[in-house]
Parts: structure tokens; sequence; C-alpha cells
């Protein structure tokens, strides 16, 4: 049941669903308490002038029939029945009675009608199986049966009333719907505007125009999208200009390093030193790089990863065991996930080192979340180091952010795990940073 009604979510998230719905809500429970009043408050009302109208018929037949000659009376009963469709029958005490309806307005009816033409007097809604509306009267000692058509005094059946107000609510509904999408249409745009700018796009400015919250929220919008990009350009400048100013003195310095009379331990002490400062700042460059469209083709994260761990296998200082499922695929840029990879296995690499050795062993494992369709890839890469404290997991996210006192040495620019969250983002997944429960750092990445 749960699972049913969890389908019908989207239906209440959405803000135009949620008005249509609330303002159906409320015109239909005014229709039903408008409905039920006027039924109240139009029956006494309706009674007395059907009550009159039957009296009125009865009373001027009676005089029409007392008053007339008794050779004329056939012919004025032949009248009566084609102009004003009344007909006039001998009460016979064998007649078969159907009762009318035992309904509010029926015996009001009926008692203002004995009121005015006696206590006597009958009401059948059916006489010996002939439909129609009869009362009796009395001419001359003499019971008579005066039959109307049902339709000429009864009032607006249910039904009617019902399709009145199905036109009236179909009418309410259209009205209810073209009021929401008048109130969610700006909001929509807002809501469209705001995911673009999430994902590192500039989205159109938004319509400066309308009711006046709609217009101040729109201007304000933009100006921030305005104050946004410029600082997003400011900051890829000046990071930009920074690592490029600081590459030329270092370029140097690794010549003269080369050149120098320096023994072996500190030349590669040096070297060691500036190919490291030299990381840094690509580091640097790589996040200060502004956001832009990325080509997205099918890209075998099976190959990739083998070919990277290949790499690394070459390596002295790290140690991969690996288990990858073959013909992995996902639609993204090859560079920006070969770069995640190197990101995150880096960062194992520097700050991973299992305890009382020099090496880093990583685990790299895959797996797809609905196995047997193959879909939702997960990766998964754990180090055997000595974890990070529990509290500090959501900072390792934000740039420039290292946790130098629990993880090691403070040889990182703070930029790897955050360039790993937004290539993360920009191709659709999920990232997850934890220590593993039996030690070590783990990252845990999710694509659809």
């Amino acid at each position: 049941m749960r699972a049913y009604l969890n389908s019908f979510d989207w239906l209440l998230s959405g803000l135009f669903w949620r008005t249509f719905f609330l303002l159906t809500f409320l015109v239909m429970s005014s229709m039903a308490a408008w409905f039920a009043s006027f039924r109240m408050v139009e029956r006494t009302p309706r009674a007395q002038q059907i009550a009159a109208q039957i009296v009125s018929v009865v009373t001027i037949t009676r005089a029409a029939l007392t008053h007339s000659a008794p050779d004329k009376r056939t012919e004025l009963l032949i009248d009566l029945a084609s102009n004003e469709g009344i007909r006039i029958y001998l009460l016979e005490d064998t007649d078969k009675i159907d009762p009318p309806e035992e309904t509010p307005i029926y015996r009001e009816l009926q008692s203002l009608v004995r009121e005015r033409l006696g206590e006597d007097t009958r009401f059948a809604k059916k006489m010996n199986n002939v439909p129609g509306f009869w009362i009796s009267f009395e001419i001359d000692g003499d019971q008579y049966w005066l039959k109307l058509d049902e339709g000429r005094l009864e009032p607006a059946t249910g039904l009617q009333l019902l399709g009145w107000a199905a036109i009236t609510l179909f009418l309410t509904l259209l009205g209810a719907a073209f009021i929401s999408k008048l109130i969610n249409e700006p909001l929509a745009r807002l809501s469209a505007a705001a995911r673009m700018l999430a994902k590192g796009k500039q989205p159109k400015p938004l319509p400066e125009a309308g009711p006046n919250e709609i217009k101040e929220t729109n201007i304000s919008f933009n100006q921030m999208v305005e104050d946004l990009v410029r600082i997003e350009s400011d900051r890829a400048v000046i990071l930009a200009g920074i690592s490029h100013d600081l590459r030329t003195p270092l370029a140097r310095m690794q010549l003269e390093v080369e050149m120098a009379s320096l023994t072996d331990d500190a030349r590669l002490g040096m070297q060691s030193d500036l190919s490291q400062m030299d990381a840094i700042i690509g580091q640097f460059l790589v996040y200060a790089k502004p956001s832009e469209e990325l080509n997205f083709e099918f890209v075998s994260l099976s190959d990739m990863l083998e070919q990277i761990i290949e790499e690394y296998s070459r390596q002295s200082d790290i140690i991969v065991r690996a288990a990858i499922h073959p013909n992995m695929e996902i639609q993204g840029n090859t560079v920006e996930l070969h770069r995640l990879f190197t990101n995150i296995i880096e960062n194992a690499r520097r700050y991973g080192k299992t305890a009382d050795t020099a090496f880093t062993h990583i685990d790299i494992r895959t797996s797809y979340k609905n196995k047997e369709k193959k879909q939702g890839i997960m990766l998964s890469f754990r180090d055997h180091g000595q974890g990070v404290p529990e509290a500090d997991l959501p900072r390792l996210l934000r740039p420039f952010t290292r946790l130098d006192a629990a993880r090691g040495q403070a040889n990182g620019s703070g930029l790897g795990l955050a360039i790993v969250e937004r290539i993360v983002k920009r191709h659709h997944g999920k990232l997850r940073i934890s220590n593993h429960p039996n030690g070590g750092f783990m990252v845990l990445i999710a694509f659809p």
C-alpha cells in the first residue's frame, strides 16, 4: 500500500498539482455545501409553489366541469387533455394506487394541498399502472381523479442538479488549472534556472515583470547570477594567474637543481619537493578552469580502470588490488573520468599509507546496483591507512581543506576530493566518503 501511495508522490511534490488539488477541493466542498443548502432552503418555497399550482388546476377544472352544460363536458374534457395535459377519471374502489415517494418535499406538498382541498384528498404516482401525478377531488359527492404530467409539477431532480453541478465543476476545474499555471509558471522558471545554475551553467535572465513579489525575486536572482559569474571569472583569473606565475620560477629552480653540485640525496629531495609544488599548481589550474559543457560519449570504465591500475602497478610505493567487472560503460567525458580516478588514487597514495609501512594498499571494487539488468554502476576505493575522524569527514569535500594532523604530512593542495566531487556531480553521480569498518578511508561512487 505504501509503495502504491509513493507512486503518486509526484502529484503532491509539485506546486502546480498542490495548488490545483487545493482549489479543486475548495470548489467541490463549496459546491457540496451549496447543493445541500439549496435543497434545504428551496424545498418549502418550491412545495408552496407546486401546491398553489395544483390547487388552482383542481379548483378551475372542478368549476369548469360544474358550470358547463352537460352536452359540452365531453368536449371540455377532450380540450383539457389535448391542450393542458389534464385528464379526469372516475375514482373507483378497485383502483390500484401506488403512493408517491416519501421525500421531504412531497410530504410538505401533500400537507399544503390537503389544507386547501381537504384532508380526504388522495395522491398517487401511478393509478392502475398509469404513471403521472394523480390527485383526487370531489364533484357533487362523486370522487374523481385528476392526472397531471409529472414533468409539469416535479422540481428539478437530483440527476439534473448533479448534471448542472458537473458542468459547473468542469468549468471550475479548467479555471483552477489556469490559475495554478499562472501561479506556478514563474516559480517553475525560477526552479529551472536554479537547477541550471547548480549544474555550473549560466541560465538566461528571468523576466523582470509581473507581480511585485515575482518581479523583485527575479531581479534579485538575475543579479545573483551576474555576481556569481563575475566572482567565478575573477577567481579563475586569479588562481590561473598565480599558478602560471609560480611555474616560471619553478622551471628555473628545476634547471638549477639539475646543474648544481649536490649529493644525490639532496638532489632527489629537492626534485621531489619541486614536483610536489608543480602537482599542486596543476590542481589549482584544474580547479580554476571555468565550468564548461562537457562532450559526453560512451566510456568503458572497465578498460580505463585497468589501464590506470596498470600504470600505478609500476610504482614502488603503491599496491592495487582490484575486482573489475568487464564491459562497464557509462556516458561520460574521458578526460574528466580519468582525472576522477587518478585523483582518488593519488589522494590514497599520499594520505593512506598502511600503518608502519611505506606502502599504500588500495582496494578497488566495481558492482551493479541492479545485477540482472546491469544498471547503476557502483565503484569503491579503499585504502588501509589510519582513516579520518568522523567529525571531519564532511569537511573533506570543501575546497582547500587539508586534515594533515589526521592524514599525515602537509603535502597537498586540499583540492583533490573537491575536484572529485565536482566531476561526479557533472556526470549525474553520487559521492560518499566514509571510514571502512575494518580501518582505512573509503570513497564510494554511484553512476546512474
